[in-house]
């Protein structure tokens, strides 16, 4: 399966960033209707259901042609990632630098696992948040995920 993940992403990623989205994340699971294999996409502005289908077009063809899943059936779904989606890549963290985010933890830290805060920063090893008056620098790996504290 961490194989049709890692063909689709290094033969489609550049196809589908060419279109202006970015490609967030490549999955090959198994649903109730069997095996699905499923696209999420971004851009700056959000993404809506006309940008799903003309990816699912344009890489439809392609993915028929490279045959990543060795001719076992599955279903194409390209959609977008959802306001609660983690934070995953750097430029994930860039483009919410500023804003408000929960953090989990896979383990306790000074006795609490979940931490809210202001994304202040971020490299490959650690990531900055401003709790209240401190900051508090939490290293990558040790980070359950990270999402975005949505407010209505």
């Amino acid at each position: 399966m961490a194989k049709v993940k890692q063909i689709c992403e290094e033969k489609l990623r550049p196809i589908i960033e060419e279109m202006g989205y970015d490609l967030v994340d490549v999955e090959y699971v198994k649903e109730f209707d069997g095996m699905n294999l499923v696209f999420t996409i971004d851009k700056e502005e959000g993404v809506n259901i006309d940008d799903c289908e003309r990816v699912n077009k344009k890489i439809d063809p392609i993915i028929d042609e490279l045959n990543p899943t060795g001719d076992q059936p599955f279903t194409l779904v390209v959609s977008s990632p959802g306001l609660d989606r983690p934070l995953k890549s750097d430029r994930d963290f860039r483009r919410n630098l500023g804003n408000e985010v929960v953090l989990t933890l896979f383990s306790k830290l000074d006795g609490q696992k979940v931490f809210e805060g202001v994304l202040k920063d971020f490299d490959e090893k650690t990531v900055t948040l401003e709790i209240g008056k401190d900051t508090k620098t939490f290293e990558r790996e040790k980070v359950a995920n990270i999402k975005l504290v949505i407010k209505f």
